[in-house]
C-alpha cells in the first residue's frame, strides 16, 4: 500500500481495540503512528499467546518512540481515565494536535459511566437479540466486533478532520453510536412502520429465506435466495422445480417461517456435489452461491492468495489480514483538494455515487456527512433496489418512495435518473466523471466496464479522479463473478466458523453483517486516497467487501493458526473473559447479557451475587477457572437474574463495576434514551413520507455533529437541477 498519508503523525494514549484498530489503519496507509500506552494483551482476542499475537497485528508498524516533529493528531479513550490521559497529554505535545476522542458511549447519555466491552455492545444496539434458537438465548458473537467498526468510524472522522482547514481541535466519536450502523436502518423502519424484532432460529433472519449454511461433499457453500427468481433458479438447481410453484413457499417470509420444511427438502442434494460444483451452478442459475472456507483454510484460498489479502505482520510465520483493497495510482498530480470548513470538511469535493442497496450508499453517505456534494444516479427501469423490488409501482405514494431503509443511507444526496444504456445517458455520466473528485460503484464485477465506464475510460475522462469499485470479491480472483448479498459477504468470510456452538451449522450473526461494515471502509479508502491525491495522483481502488469482515475476524484468524484442531464454537463464552453470559429476566423473552473483563469485575459480580467466597477462591481467579465452572457461575447469574427486569438489573450490575446490559430488540432502539438523548436521532421531512427520524453521523466536530442538509432523495428529483449544472464541466466523449 502506497503511503497516502505520508507527512501524519499520530499518537495513541490508550490500549482498547477501537484505538489501536484506528491507529493501525492511520499506520497502514502510511502515517506514522506512535504507542504511547502500555498494557496486557493476554486479555484481548482469543486471550494468551492468541491475544499477544493478536496484539503484535493490531500495532504492526508502530512506533514507541516519538519524533520531532509536530504531531498532527493524538487518539485518547476508552473511558474517562483514558479520555483525560489523551487530553493531558495533547496538550504537551508540539504542534497543537487535534484529539480524537473514542468512548463507549456519549457522554450526553444516561449511559455515560457504564462500563462497555464488545459483547455490552452487541446487546444494546440490537445485534444479539436475532442471533440463535428460537427458544433462546441470544447469542453474543466472538470477537471485537464492535470496536473494529468504532476504530474505522473514529478513522473516517478523523481523517476527514485533519483535510478541513481549519482543523477541528476535538473529533469525538462512540463505539455504541458506531455500531448502529448495523441495525439503524431496522430501528428507522420499526419506528415509522411498526413491527417487532423476532428471533426465528440459527441462520433465520428477517426478510430473507433460504439464508443458510449447507454441507457438500467436500465443505460447505452459503446460500441467499431472496428474489422470487433466485428461489426459482435455486429449486431447478437442486432437481426440485416443482417447489418454486408450492404455495407454502410462494414469499421469502412464507419460507422463513417454514425454514424447517425447507431445509428438510433442501439440504439433502448438496452432499452430493463438491463446494466448486454448486458454486458454478449458482453462477449458471444467478443465485447468490459462495465457497465458505473454514478459519484455517481462509489465508490460503487460492482467491485470497492473488488478491494479497493476508501477509505477515511479525516475526513468526504467522500471518494475517492486509487491508481489504488494491489501489493503482497514475502518479503525482497537481490536484489537491484545498479542504472545506471545520464543520464540512468535504465541501466543495464533488462525488458521483453509482451504488445500490447498503454497502456502497452508506460510503457515500458518510461523503456527503462530511460536507461532499454527492449525486446519486439511478434510472426508472433499475431504480437502487433497496427502494423494492416490487413490480408494481401503483399507489399514493408509490411503493419504492416509502421505504425506510433507503432513505437512512441516502440522506444528504441529490438524486438523478440517467439511462446509461442510451447514448445520452452515457454521455451525461462522463460528464459527471470528468468533472468529479471521487466516483463510488458497488456493482458486480466488470458491470462498469460493460456499461461503458470502466476504469480506462474514467482514467482517459480524468485522470485525478479517485473511484472506489467495491463488489462482493473485488474485481479479479476466481471468485470474482459469485453473486453477493450482504449475508454472502459473511458467510464467505470466516466468521460463520467462530460463532455459534460447534453443533450448529456455519452461522451468521446478522441478515448482512458485510454490507455497512464495508460502506466504512470505501469511505475510509476514498479518503485516503484524496489525502494523498497530491502524492499520487488519481486512483481506481479495489476493495473487496469479504476482505472488509476479515478485519472483524482476524483475532480468529490468527488463533487458529496457533491451534492444531478448530477453535471450538463455544457460544456467548470466550477464553479472554468469563463469565460471559445472557440470562433471561423477568419479563418474557427478556435477556440480560453479563460481561465480566477483568478482576474487579469479577469481585463486583460476586458482591451482586453474594457470594464473596468465590471473589477468594483462587481456582476462579482467572477466565479460564471460571470458564472450568461456567454452568456453577452461569446458573447464579441466571438465578439472580430471573427476579429482575434486565433495564433493574443491568444498573445494578453497572453501579457495581461489571459491564452488563439488557438485550435490546432493533424496535426498541428508536426510542432508546441513550440514542435520544445524545443526539443520534434526528427528524427529517421528505415528501411521501412526512416527518421522520433518521441516524445522525456517529461523531462530531468541536462538539457539532455534521449537519443534515436535506433528505434522501425521491427518484429523479434533482435530475433537471443537476443536467442544467453539470459541475460546469462539458459533456464529452472521451473514449480511451
Amino acid at each position: 500500500m502506497r503511503r497516502l498519508l505520508d507527512g501524519l503523525t499520530v499518537v495513541e494514549a490508550s490500549r482498547g481495540v477501537a484505538v489501536r484498530y484506528c491507529g493501525r489503519l492511520f499506520v497502514a496507509l502510511g502515517a506514522t503512528v506512535v504507542r504511547a500506552a502500555g498494557g496486557d494483551d493476554r486479555t484481548i482476542g482469543y486471550g494468551g499467546e492468541a491475544g499477544e499475537a493478536y496484539g503484535r497485528w493490531l500495532d504492526a508498524g508502530k512506533i514507541t518512540v516519538a519524533p520531532e516533529e509536530a504531531i498532527d493528531l493524538v487518539i485518547a479513550g476508552q473511558d474517562a481515565d483514558g479520555v483525560a490521559a489523551g487530553e493531558a497529554l495533547a496538550a504537551t505535545l508540539p504542534g497543537a494536535p487535534s484529539l480524537l476522542v473514542i468512548r463507549w458511549f456519549h457522554p450526553a447519555g444516561p449511559y455515560a459511566a457504564w462500563r462497555g466491552t464488545d459483547e455490552v455492545v452487541q446487546a444494546l444496539a440490537g445485534v444479539a437479540y436475532p442471533f440463535g434458537l428460537r427458544e433462546g438465548p441470544p447469542t453474543l458473537a466472538q470477537g471485537h466486533g464492535p470496536q473494529i467498526a468504532g476504530g474505522i468510524t473514529a478513522f473516517n472522522a478523523a481523517l476527514g478532520a485533519l483535510i478541513a482547514r481549519p482543523r477541528p481541535r476535538r473529533i469525538e466519536t462512540d463505539i455504541f453510536e458506531a455500531y448502529m450502523c448495523l441495525t439503524e436502518t431496522g430501528a428507522v423502519s420499526a419506528f415509522m412502520e411498526g413491527g417487532a424484532s423476532v428471533r426465528l432460529g440459527v441462520n433465520r433472519f428477517v426478510p430473507t429465506y433460504p439464508c443458510s449454511s449447507y454441507r457438500t461433499a467436500d465443505g460447505w457453500v452459503g446460500v441467499t435466495a431472496l428474489t422470487p427468481a433466485q428461489w426459482r433458479g435455486f429449486c431447478g438447481m437442486i432437481g426440485k422445480p416443482e417447489l418454486a410453484d408450492d404455495p407454502r413457499f410462494t414469499t421469502t417470509v412464507m419460507r422463513l417461517l417454514d425454514g424447517d420444511a425447507v431445509d428438510a427438502l433442501c439440504e439433502p442434494p448438496f452432499i452430493h456435489r463438491t463446494t466448486a460444483e454448486w458454486v458454478a451452478m449458482g453462477d449458471a442459475a444467478r443465485v447468490p452461491i459462495t465457497p465458505m472456507p473454514n478459519l484455517a483454510e481462509m489465508p490460503n484460498a487460492p482467491h485470497w492468495r492473488e488478491r494479497g489479502a493476508f501477509g505477515p505482520f511479525d516475526a513468526t510465520d504467522a500471518v494475517a489480514p492486509t487491508m481489504p483493497y488494491r489501489m493503482a495510482f497514475d502518479g503525482p498530480s497537481v490536484a489537491r483538494f484545498a479542504g472545506g470548513t471545520q464543520a464540512a470538511p468535504l465541501s466543495g469535493l464533488k462525488v458521483v455515487d453509482f451504488t445500490m442497496g447498503w454497502a456502497g450508499p452508506l460510503c457515500a453517505r458518510t461523503l456527503a456527512d462530511l460536507g461532499a456534494n454527492v449525486i446519486k444516479i439511478e434510472s426508472d427501469s433499475h431504480p437502487d433496489w433497496w427502494r423494492g423490488w416490487e413490480a408494481d409501482q401503483s399507489g399514493d405514494p408509490p411503493p419504492r418512495e416509502t421505504k425506510f431503509s433507503f432513505i437512512s443511507v441516502n440522506r444528504n444526496k441529490r438524486g438523478i435518473v440517467l439511462d446509461l444504456a442510451t447514448l445520452g445517458g452515457l454521455a451525461t455520466a462522463k460528464a459527471l466523471v470528468a468533472g468529479a473528485d471521487i466516483v463510488v460503484e458497488n456493482f458486480a464485477a466488470g458491470i462498469m466496464d460493460r456499461l461503458g465506464l470502466g476504469p480506462a475510460v474514467r482514467r482517459a475522462l480524468n485522470p485525478d479522479l479517485i473511484a472506489i469499485s467495491m463488489p462482493a470479491f473485488g474485481n479479479g480472483g476466481p471468485w470474482s463473478a459469485i453473486r453477493a448479498y450482504g449475508s454472502t459477504v459473511e458467510q464467505a468470510c470466516g466468521l460463520p466458523f467462530a460463532n455459534g456452538h460447534d453443533h450448529w451449522p456455519p452461522c451468521l450473526q446478522h441478515v448482512a453483517y458485510g454490507d455497512p461494515l464495508a460502506g466504512l471502509f470505501g469511505a475510509s479508502a476514498a479518503l485516503a486516497a484524496l489525502a494523498g491525491r497530491h502524492l499520487t495522483g488519481g486512483a481506481e481502488v479495489d476493495l473487496a467487501q469479504v476482505a472488509c469482515l476479515f478485519q472483524f475476524g482476524a483475532d480468529a484468524l490468527v488463533a487458529q493458526q496457533l491451534s492444531d484442531v478448530p477453535l471450538p464454537r463455544t457460544g456467548s463464552r470466550r477464553p479472554r473473559a468469563a463469565p460471559v453470559v445472557v440470562s433471561a429476566s423477568l419479563a418474557e423473552d427478556e435477556w440480560l447479557a453479563v460481561a465480566v473483563d477483568g478482576p474487579e469485575a469479577w469481585r463486583g459480580l460476586c458482591a451482586v451475587l453474594e457470594r464473596p467466597d468465590w471473589a477468594d477462591d483462587p481456582t476462579l481467579a482467572d477466565p479460564a477457572g471460571r470458564n472450568r465452572q461456567g454452568e456453577m457461575i452461569e446458573a447464579a447469574v441466571s438465578a439472580w437474574a430471573a427476579e429482575r427486569l434486565s433495564q433493574d438489573a443491568a444498573e445494578v450490575l453497572q453501579a457495581a463495576g461489571v459491564p452488563a446490559a439488557p438485550v435490546n430488540r432493533i424496535d426498541a432502539l428508536g426510542y432508546h434514551p441513550q440514542l435520544s438523548d445524545a443526539g443520534f436521532w434526528v427528524t427529517m421531512e421528505r415528501r411521501y413520507v412526512g416527518s421522520h427520524i433518521t441516524p445522525a453521523a456517529p461523531f462530531a466536530y468541536d462538539g457539532v455533529r455534521p449537519p443534515l442538509i436535506q433528505p434522501a432523495p425521491t427518484l429523479g428529483q434533482h435530475t433537471a437541477e443537476v443536467l442544467a449544472n453539470l459541475w460546469d464541466v462539458p459533456v464529452v466523449e472521451a473514449v480511451p
